[in-house]
């Protein structure tokens, strides 16, 4: 993809690899990477590991991981000491992390999912058939947090 693309085409994009195989926080990431200087590629690697509420284990939803990843791109800071800009990136995670939570009732992979209890699940994902994509959030939680992400960026 390249820098061309509005904040709708990234949203559809960020969907259209969710319905593809890859995961959440992949499609979030994968989505707007390249306008921080990532390949599509690089970026579904360095968030390969926080789908299905982070390595399946149903803990923070793996879309919402993919928002955060972004945050740190746009705001992380590098320098251990500055203590101002790792609140201002923890005060704007938590903006996302809220803004989630209200459109969505959680930021918890298994409450979003509906299942009784977080635990680890069995680490092979499931298949993606119609029916996966009939009884689970996920395509809306990423188009959301995709959304979110894309409405952030105005902001600032």
């Amino acid at each position: 993809m390249n820098g061309t693309m509005d904040n709708e085409q990234r949203i559809l994009r960020a969907v259209e690899l969710f319905k593809m195989g890859y995961n959440c926080a992949q499609s979030v990431t994968a989505a707007f990477a390249d306008e921080y200087g990532y390949t599509e590629e690089q970026a579904l690697k360095m968030s390969a590991s926080f789908g299905g509420g982070i390595g399946r284990m149903r803990e923070t939803c793996g879309a919402a991981c993919g928002m955060f990843i972004l945050a740190g791109l746009e705001t992380g800071c590098t320098d251990a000491a500055d203590r101002e800009g790792k609140a201002a990136n923890y005060a704007f995670v938590q903006e996302l992390a809220e803004e989630f939570r209200r459109e969505c009732g959680s930021l918890i992979c298994a409450e979003l999912l509906g299942l009784r209890e977080r635990k680890p699940q069995v680490p092979v994902p499931d298949e993606r058939t119609q029916g996966y994509y009939m009884k689970r959030p996920c395509v809306k939680m990423v188009e959301t947090a995709a959304r979110i992400w894309a409405n952030s960026k105005k902001k600032s």
